[in-house]
């Protein structure tokens, strides 16, 4: 396994020097920032991620402020609240995507945001106090005990929250499998295990965030 040295100089080879990789760069938040996050924010944020997964983008960001009237800001006591009959409004209302079983997401999303609040005082520091040697730990927990928010959809979600963390994207896959760390996307735990150490030795190596690393990888394939 080449060290983060060398992937990063591939990387700067490839797109043209040591200021285009740091130009290219995305950073996490600070814990503290993140701890400030407020629950409608969070879950107003996997909402998005979860209704533009498999679907264009583009049209999601243009309804959104729709989305935000039609579940009253994301509120989350509100949302945890939604019912039956509050389903069969919702997949009528024209000013969001009428995808039923995303829909009930938000309310399933919402329980779970609200059960963080109770165990942890707020889900936002949940999130800020997670360590990142164990990112994938933190993906596990919101796939298990979220909705819908397993594989790239979890990972956007914790990227765009600015909670440090890799998306495996296939440019980050095949830099592991290069590497020798993974012979494909990571899924069970010998091989999700493998990846974590990996990611946590660059961290080490270079005193760069996983969300540094991840792009770095990406850019040294892409």
């Amino acid at each position: 396994m080449r060290s983060f040295d060398e992937i990063w100089k591939i990387a700067a080879d490839r797109k043209g020097g040591d200021g285009a990789v740091e130009a290219a760069l995305q950073f996490p938040k600070a814990r503290d920032e993140i701890a400030a996050t407020p629950d409608d924010r969070l879950l107003s944020l996997m909402t998005k991620c979860i209704f533009q997964s498999g679907f264009n983008w583009k049209v999601v960001e243009a309804m959104w402020l729709g989305f935000e009237a039609v579940f009253d800001g994301f509120n989350i006591a509100r949302c945890a609240m939604l019912h039956d009959e509050d389903f069969e409004r919702l997949v009528s209302d024209t000013r969001i995507v009428r995808h039923g079983p995303k829909i009930r997401s938000v309310q399933q999303n919402a329980v779970f945001l609200s059960d963080l609040a109770r165990e942890y005082g707020s889900p936002a520091r949940f999130f800020a106090d997670w360590p990142a040697d164990d990112y994938f730990g933190l993906l596990d927990i919101i796939k298990k005990r979220g909705s819908r928010l397993g594989g790239n959809t979890g990972q956007y979600f914790l990227r765009f929250a600015g909670i440090d963390g890799f998306i495996l994207s296939q440019g980050v896959v095949n830099r592991l499998i290069a590497e020798g760390v993974v012979d494909k996307t990571p899924s069970s735990a010998k091989d999700k295990a493998a990846a974590q150490t990996a990611f946590n030795g660059w961290r080490a190596q270079s005193g760069r965030s996983l969300t540094e690393i991840s792009r770095v990888l990406a850019i040294s394939i892409d």
